[in-house]
């Protein structure tokens, strides 16, 4: 005996399924049912592969209501809960004014209604403790979604569509239907008798995706008779190299990039190494990250980033990212620098009035620690002087010393040189980033006099010469 299209469909579904992962035994699903041909059919068919007591799945039948279509709307959703009633499963209705949403949020109809039904969606998920909600999107949605994507000027990660699994909000949305055309789905119905409502709204070509499907798709099926299935290849290809990719850009994220207090950074030289693709992906994960995520039509903002970071002469500057988020780019590093952490480290002064001392500085995780020593004490003179050490003649210094944030026109009196030098040029010439010169603490004593910049050089103030007979000692270490 020949099998009947319905069998036919419900064993493709079982099929993709277990291919991917779409659910396990003991799942509660919601399936979201508008009363159409496509949800019409996923519920008979989710009904019949519940019913395999190795699953033991539990379906939940959702239907919002837009109050957008008046006694056409008030039909579909009767229609759907005499349909969950005739087939036994639990039954939830909604009511969503998706007008109302409209005018509070300035958004079109197409996206206030898609967001009010996943809100819907995911609320009914919440109250079964659903683990997935099932959408009866099927392989023409599918063509249709990556015709407009393309359209719109998408890249590879939109040309790969809808997925057949993807989470949100702690549960999946599955598309059992996928890879199924609506021709058999329509087929399937008639021949199994079953009953299925007709929404006026989809002959609407104010509407972008009916726009699409009645006029584009056709006209361009003139060129390619097999335009749906060309375009569903398409989106399964650019799927597979997608994921492949996207694995890879977590690779080289896990690689590259480097988190310290909520700032995202790395080395503009180690990225220029990447394969452009990946140094695309990898912007665009950081950006997602922060979080400020991004839709492929910031391409331009995301090749401002890559070609800042790309060229080969060190350099220093700022791109304002929208959202309080900045990149800046200090010499060699890139950050990415969130609002939060975007306002600078308040000011801040300790005294030192006796020794040993020691005094944490703000935001490095650093201490800097003072002793006050015979000049001959444990060969003190003889150590080797390093960027994060200096030693003082004593008495060459007036007390109490000060440990204190950067001020604007600081300047000190540098060895070598005849006059001073500014903190500022100093900086500069030791190439330290902008956005860490003001975590830098600074030396001084009662005069004001700058006697060291630790991690960064030290002044000619209280050098110590054969005369000397004792001495502070102070180290930058961490804490």
């Amino acid at each position: 005996m020949k099998e009947s299209m319905l069998y036919r469909l419900t064993e493709q579904v079982r099929r993709t399924g277990r291919q991917e992962r779409l659910w396990s035994p003991g799942d509660v699903i919601v399936v979201a049912v508008s009363g159409g041909v496509d949800s019409t059919a996923l519920l008979h068919i989710m009904k019949e592969i519940a019913a395999d007591e190795g699953l033991g799945l539990h379906l939940v039948c959702a239907h919002l209501h837009h109050g957008l279509r008046g006694i056409e709307a008030d039909r579909d959703a009767e229609f759907v809960r005499e349909l969950a009633e005739r087939l036994g499963i639990p039954f939830d209705l909604g009511h969503a004014d998706v007008r109302a949403y409209m005018k509070e949020t300035g958004k079109g109809l197409e996206l206030a209604a898609r967001e009010k039904r996943y809100e819907y969606l995911h609320q009914v998920a919440e109250r079964y403790g659903a683990s997935s909600i099932a959408l009866a999107h099927h392989a023409d949605d599918q063509a249709e979604t990556v015709l407009m994507r393309l359209l719109r000027g998408s890249g590879p990660s939109g040309l790969s569509g809808m997925r057949p699994k993807r989470r949100e909000k702690n549960v999946e949305l599955i598309r059992p239907l996928l890879r199924i055309y609506k021709t058999d789905l329509l087929q399937a119905c008639r021949e199994s008798g079953l009953a299925f409502v007709e929404d006026s709204s989809n002959l609407d070509k104010e509407l972008t995706r009916n726009s699409v499907r009645l006029d584009v798709l056709p006209f361009l099926g003139q060129y390619n008779g097999q335009l749906p299935e060309s375009l569903n290849r398409l989106a399964e290809l650019a799927a597979a190299e997608d994921d492949y990719l996207q694995l890879e850009t977590s690779k080289a994220y896990a690689d590259v990039v480097r988190t310290e207090e909520g700032i995202l950074s790395f080395s503009a030289s180690l990225f220029a190494t990447l394969h452009v693709a990946l140094q695309r992906r990898l912007i665009k994960l950081i950006l997602n990250y922060l979080p400020l995520s991004t839709e492929d039509r910031d391409f331009v903002k995301i090749e401002a980033i890559r070609q800042g970071t790309i060229q080969d002469r060190p350099t220093t500057w700022s791109l304002d990212l929208g959202g309080g988020v900045k990149c800046v780019r200090e010499y060699d590093m890139i950050r990415m620098i969130p609002p939060a952490v975007e306002s600078r480290i308040p000011h801040y002064t300790y005294l030192v009035e006796q020794f040993p001392a020691e005094v944490p500085i703000e935001g490095t995780g650093q201490s800097l620690r003072m002793m006050r020593l015979g000049a001959g004490r444990e060969g003190v003179l003889a150590k080797a002087e390093g960027n994060n050490e200096a030693i003082f003649d004593a008495d060459e210094m007036v007390y109490p010393l000060t440990v204190r944030s950067r001020l604007p026109g600081d300047a000190m009196k540098v060895l070598g040189l005849n006059g001073s030098k500014k903190v500022k040029d100093i900086f500069i010439d030791a190439k330290i980033p902008p956005s860490l010169r003001s975590r830098i603490p600074i030396v001084t004593d009662a005069t004001g006099r700058i006697l060291w910049i630790p991690g960064v050089r030290r002044s000619a103030v209280a050098a110590v010469n054969p005369r000397t007979t004792s001495v502070v000692h102070m180290v930058l270490t961490p804490r």
